[in-house]
């Protein structure tokens, strides 16, 4: 048996074994299923899986009540419904230029406030694993980009610098998409570079974010399919995933069948961006 990692084993008691909300610690009893009723957007994967459960809720037999049970079971949410609720969740989408007459569209889940924020810093700089539950919570309320699926799409973490992962010791951003990834069944892709030359965007100026932010990343191989979801912790500004897109966006060679940056389409994705207004 696959031994598994600290941050695994917390997502894993977390998830099935504690049913205490992540943030208020109270009983939750509200499935995944109902806290994600009052948004507009529905997967259609989750769909098929409530038709199921559906089917199942009429039909008295054994086999269809443990499915049942068991649907519940994993489609919990990690958070109460007064606790999600409480959140202000997927904030209008923004947009910065990453070339002439094209712009990235960045969706965050929610705002850089209480209570992402506090899980978000203290995951990233002490590792607090008892954070990431709260974290996980709210990558799944990112929708699955419209027509995106694992044959045409691939997801692009921000990359770290070797200097920062050694002195980390974790890639919180690595850890935090590969749930993204599991969440919408669409594959990472590990194919841009970050330069050790470049500093820590905290506290900097939009200015100096993309001043810091110059020939930051390098292009390793072309991407692999036309869709390019980008991933980040946070967007403060968006400069990140500029920088991140501009790169993307003109391929590493041109050849035949792949002759302008306009074959790729990409959008970016947050945990959180900026405050509440």
């Amino acid at each position: 048996m696959r031994r598994l990692t600290p941050y695994q084993a917390g997502l894993w008691l977390a998830e099935y074994l504690d049913i205490r909300c992540q943030l208020c610690r109270v009983y939750r009893s509200s499935p995944q299923s109902q806290l994600l009723q009052s948004q507009s957007t529905l997967h259609s994967n989750d769909a098929l899986n409530t038709n199921t459960v559906f089917r199942a809720s009429n039909d008295n037999s054994l086999s269809a009540k443990l499915i049942q049970q068991a649907y519940h079971l994993l489609n919990r949410g990690l958070l109460c419904a007064h606790c999600h609720h409480s959140i202000a969740w997927l904030p209008k989408p923004f947009e910065v230029d990453i070339s002439a007459g094209t712009s990235l569209s960045i969706q965050a889940a929610t705002y850089y406030d209480y209570p992402i924020r506090q899980a978000i810093r203290a995951f990233k700089n002490h590792e607090d694993i008892t954070k990431l539950p709260i974290l996980l919570h709210a990558i799944r309320q990112l929708p699955r980009p419209h027509g995106c699926h694992q044959g045409n799409s691939v997801i692009v973490a921000m990359p770290t610098t070797n200097q920062r992962l050694v002195k980390r010791g974790f890639d919180p951003v690595s850890i935090l998409s590969a749930q993204l990834s599991k969440h919408w069944r669409i594959p990472l892709w590990h194919g841009v570079m970050r330069v050790d030359n470049t500093i820590s965007q905290q506290g900097l100026t939009r200015a100096e974010r993309l001043s810091n932010l110059d020939n930051a990343f390098v292009l390793i191989e072309n991407p692999p399919v036309k869709r390019l979801l980008l991933f980040d912790d946070v967007a403060t500004t968006g400069a990140s995933l500029q920088a991140l897109g501009r790169v993307l966006s003109v391929p590493k060679a041109t050849t035949l069948d792949n002759q302008s940056h306009s074959n790729y389409l990409l959008s970016a994705y947050a945990l959180a961006h900026g405050s509440q207004p």
